[in-house]
């Protein structure tokens, strides 16, 4: 007789220690070598200390599994080496994770991550391999319709997504961050106080002395120091940063460029300074690199967008204005920007990306091998000419103008750095059967951007520094009108630099050096903030840490609703996994709200949807109502797992059972 497995029993008692062991074993699903074996899944996520929740989401799936007769293998990697195995080498079974977009989405970010083009490519392109046609086909049509119409077609997709699995949504969770409000102003709940616009957003405190402030030359907006060491010191030409350092790359950022007390650098600079778990940001500087980048935030910040999403609007970003000519054409013309090192930004390097994205060898090697990032949007693009020096001309699908303005936020990439990356490259970790590149597989050391913040030095591991670009759009006012200039055809009009970029943006980032340095924990990081030594945490907290914000007076929650929503994700290449019916029953072992009251303690929401952070975009049949999954739910037995009625849905589904329990492989 089974006997039913305790909703708390499966995430009771899995202390940290428990919940960050390594790897238990490769194990290979066995389906059809070994008719009288067991079936053994892997399943793949972080470690406690990188992610406390997802690896309770995964004890839980873990225990029911077993107790189903199933044998799992739990194994607990690095943040890297998960979406290596996951991303880049597609090595898994199941694994738990979170999606990487943080602010609400639109749904076209759907179709890269399901449209069954993408199964060949690595990256988030559709990571599960998973392949429909009824699904293919949603995704096509909402790029072209728009409204009601396209409203449904959304809504079809979301059903049709929620019925097959090819992931299971679990939950969003709240963004959680501690902050001091002592020396920046501006941490908001409605938005990712972390994020790219929340971290532009942010203002400086006023002091009672002035050593802490921006000094402006009034013309380029550059910020000037008397010191020698470490300040910015621009040449007035090209923007680029003199100090005592020659080389500008990789190398020790110690403390003098920070006052952990004070906050200031070197001859009273304003330094943020944040505090993560996650190194990752200390090691590796590429946009495209899937496996390095949570977010983008930061990356986000060394490099310019054509157009940036701005709560539910687009605004234009290097992009000074984009028109529409004809249903396939879009024209977008450039502000007056300079990369990094001091080179002119033009609509060739503009080109450029978009063939890069499609291709990081531009044809170097005999299989096009696409970037591991943003494809879902580049995709959209399919022509790109140079009309001259700060003119593009995109040639576009037949899609709506949402989808057309998503094809503007990829970052904008140098030609100059980035056509010398497109040769053949191997690296130690990826077990590939096809080729890559030196720019896939590039930690992109001495990023050249053309955003707001600029890279300074990191010390792998412990802490990185960025600085504020003295030649970016935002801190360049408008030239004053000439009055003596001819009113026949304005050509004394001024031009304003940030032209249809919201005013709480300009003059920005309010602080002269950005510090990120890495903690082993949480509790560690929140102490940091306490104590007056960092000014807010930059990854996302996990609940347990919360207690710990409310004992200082002095630090604060900032807790958001974030659309990076956990889920589990199924490698459909692989039988069982490849039946749509044995995905829906595992769907069926997660207790979602086990999970969020249990392993969230209670900051976060859970849903069926990926779209769920989005309400008005999810049809009714997918809310979450009464606590229950309106597709899949829970085999629930008064708060139990109901063993027996989950071992009859494997039955139903076709799969058989031995006579002590285990589940064997279909057909077997």
């Amino acid at each position: 007789m089974t006997r039913p497995i305790s909703r708390r029993t499966a995430l009771a008692g899995l202390g940290l220690a428990a919940a960050s062991a390594g790897c238990l074993g490769r194990a290979e699903n066995i389906a059809g070598r070994d008719p009288h074996s067991q079936l053994t899944l892997e399943i793949n996520t972080t470690p406690a200390d990188d992610d406390p929740s997802g690896i309770r989401i995964a004890r839980q799936l873990e225990e029911h599994l077993t107790a189903v007769g199933i044998d799992v293998q739990l194994n607990a990697v690095g943040q890297t080496e998960l979406w290596r195995k996951v991303l880049i080498n597609q090595d898994f079974d199941i694994y738990v994770g979170q999606f990487v977009e943080t602010e609400p989405f639109d749904p076209d970010a759907l179709y890269g991550l399901t449209h069954s083009k993408f199964i060949a490519e690595s990256g988030w392109q559709n990571p599960f391999g998973f392949t429909e046609i009824s699904v293919d086909d949603l995704l096509e049509r909402q790029r072209r319709v728009t409204g009601t119409e396209r409203s449904d077609v959304v809504g079809s997709l979301q059903e049709t997504l929620c019925r097959l699995q090819p992931f299971s949504v679990v939950a969003f969770p709240d963004a959680l961050t501690a902050v001091r409000e002592d020396r920046f102003d501006g941490w908001t709940e409605d938005r990712q106080p972390l994020s790219v616009a929340g971290l532009l957003e942010l203002d400086a405190v006023a002091s009672d002395d002035d050593s802490g402030t921006v000094a402006s030359d009034g013309d380029s907006g550059t910020v000037s120091s008397d010191g020698d060491s470490g300040t910015v010191a621009s040449d007035g030409d090209s923007g680029t940063v003199s100090s005592d350092d020659d080389s500008g790359t990789t190398g020790s950022a110690d403390g003098s460029a920070t006052t952990a007390a004070a906050g200031t650098g070197s001859e009273g600079e304003d330094v943020l300074r944040l505090v993560t778990t996650d190194d990752r940001i200390t090691e590796n500087w590429n946009p495209i690199a899937a496996e390095y980048r949570k977010h983008g935030t930061f990356t986000g910040l060394l490099y310019d967008p054509l157009v940036r999403a701005d709560g539910e609007a687009v605004i234009p970003w290097l992009a000074a204005d984009w028109e529409r000519i004809d249903h396939d054409t879009l024209d977008v013309s450039l502000r007056d920007a300079r990369w990094h090192d001091g080179e002119p930004v033009t609509a060739s390097d503009v080109a450029f990306t978009y063939r890069f994205l499609r291709d990081t060898s531009l044809g170097n090697v005999e299989t096009p091998v696409p970037t591991p990032r943003f494809r879902g949007r580049s995709s959209i693009v399919e022509d790109e000419r140079v009309l001259d020096d700060a003119t593009v001309r995109l040639t576009v699908a037949d899609v709506n103008e949402t989808v057309a303005a998503r094809a503007l936020q990829v970052p904008i990439l140098p030609e100059h750095v980035w056509s010398a990356r497109t040769d053949a490259a191997t690296i130690a970790g990826f077990e590939l059967d096809f080729e890559t590149t030196e720019a896939v597989v590039s930690n992109n050391p001495d990023p050249v951007g053309s955003g707001p913040l600029r890279f300074v030095a990191a010390t792998a591991g412990e802490s990185v520094v960025f600085e504020r670009n003295p030649d970016h759009f935002l801190v360049r006012p408008a030239p004053e009108t000439d009055p003596e200039a001819s009113g026949e055809t304005g050509s004394g009009a001024a031009t304003d630099p940030r032209a249809g970029i919201p005013s709480q943006y300009h003059g920005k980032p309010a602080f002269d050096r950005l510090r990120i340095e890495v903690l082993p924990s949480d509790i560690s990081a929140v102490e940091s903030v306490a104590d007056g030594v960092a000014d807010a945490t930059a990854a996302n907290l996990g609940p347990a840490s919360v207690p710990r914000i409310g004992r200082s007076p002095d630090t604060r929650l900032v807790s958001g609703r974030s659309a990076a929503f956990y889920h589990v994700g199924y490698n459909v290449r692989r039988s069982p996994l490849s039946n749509p019916r044995f995905r829906a029953v595992i769907a069926r072992l997660i207790d979602k709200s086990a999970v969020v009251d249990d392993a969230f303690d209670g900051y976060a929401r859970a849903a069926a949807s990926p779209l769920a952070a989005t309400p008005d975009a999810v049809p009714a049949s997918l809310a979450w109502t009464d606590g229950t999954d309106p597709v899949y739910p829970f085999f629930d037995d008064e708060g139990s797992l109901d063993v027996a009625a989950a071992r009859e849905a494997f039955r139903d589904a076709g799969y058989r059972f031995d006579d002590e329990g285990r589940l064997l492989s279909r057909g077997q």
